[in-house]
């Protein structure tokens, strides 16, 4: 472990000096990738660093023991500093496991109505506003690619990007089923409905990730409007393109511009397809998926919000809040955080059976 983390330094310390570079420092688009991978690597290069100091404290700790002047001082120093190495051990033997190559990329996420009619469409609404106002507390950018509202202020359907740097690792264990029991609006008896909202979670990919032939696409243009027919769009702006050979349709109504509806549709059509082929990879290896905290089943039902109680269960984790509130205003970190640290225990349980 010691000979890779050493090469995972040296490798730090080249970017480093490449970032200097005039030539590198000239061109942005290389000089982000090469901030971009120095910055995936720094965490593991700094816990290296601290943890070849405490090892170097516990070396000078051990060469004082043998002085009764400072034997009782050195003795102290010496555990401290051992206990620092078992500490920052395990720390790395989760940072050296294998990194998912998009979490740091922005993410697409798109909201479906299930089970439920309208009470299910209030409740997508719900999910929207609560993801965008996490988004909006870590300050990154969220924009409306489709939206299909209701006549109530629910939504049918929703397609919205957020951008910021590492957006996909926090928001990629939220694909699948989300039930909700609580009571509508326009339920007289005050008897508590069971609804179902389906999300996605897609990276947002380039079109250096993932390729796609243009002879496969069929694009249409139309003209966009919203409930019952409000903002209408005079102009065929609205963009649908088909992917042929797997039937995958992709709509983009939000801007007005057709030329931003066509690229905003085309970035999601990549990560869906891109999302496809994950799951047929995945799919053919089941002992990588086994190291999975169910990321990315949109049929598997993951959480449950109980209003009459105030409770969120994630069924994954066996995770149970009592501030349901807090949650659907966007205060997310708590729970991202357990499944984030489930998938890692996960992994690394897989790793050393492997």
């Amino acid at each position: 472990m010691l000979e890779k983390l050493k090469s995972i330094e040296e490798k730090f310390n080249t970017l480093e000096k490449r970032m200097q570079d005039p030539e590198v420092y000239s061109d942005p688009v290389l000089y982000a990738k090469i901030a971009r991978e120095q910055k995936e690597i720094q965490p593991i290069v700094e816990a290296y660093r601290r943890y070849d100091k405490a090892q170097r404290d516990m070396e000078g700790a051990r060469e004082l023991l043998s002085d009764p002047d400072f034997k009782e001082m050195a003795e102290e120093e010496f555990e401290a500093a051992q206990a620092e190495i078992e500490k920052i051990s395990e720390e790395l033997r989760f940072l050296l496991l294998p990194r998912d190559p998009n979490d740091s990329k922005n993410v697409i996420i798109e909201i479906r109505g299930g089970a439920g009619g309208d009470e299910a469409a209030l409740f997508a609404y719900n999910l929207y506003r609560m993801y965008t106002m996490y988004a909006e507390s870590k300050k990154w950018k969220s924009e409306i690619a489709n939206l299909n509202e209701t006549e109530l202020g629910g939504i049918k359907e929703v397609s919205f990007i957020i951008e910021g740097d590492g957006a996909y690792s926090r928001f990629k264990f939220e694909s699948g089923v989300h039930r909700v029991q609580r009571v509508p609006e326009t339920e007289a008896s005050g008897r508590i409905h069971t609804s179902t909202v389906t999300v996605a979670v897609l990276p947002e990919m380039e079109d250096v990730d993932f390729e796609i032939n243009p002879s496969d696409l069929s694009v249409d243009t139309f003209r966009a409007s919203g409930a019952g027919g409000q903002h209408v769009n005079k102009t065929e702006s609205a963009i649908r393109i088909t992917h042929i050979p797997t039937g995958t349709v992709v709509e983009c109504q939000d801007e007005r511009s057709q030329h931003k509806n066509r690229d905003r549709a085309m970035k999601i059509l990549t990560s869906r397809l891109y999302e496809e082929e994950c799951r047929r990879q995945a799919a053919e290896q089941a002992a990588e998926r086994k190291g999975q905290v169910g990321t990315g089943d949109r049929s598997e039902r993951i959480r449950t919000y109980n209003y009459p109680q105030g409770r969120m269960t994630d069924h994954r984790i066996g995770l149970t809040l009592y501030k349901l509130e807090q949650i659907l205003n966007g205060a997310l970190d708590e729970m991202i955080d357990a499944l984030v640290m489930a998938d890692r225990a996960e992994k690394l349980k897989v790793s050393e059976e492997s």
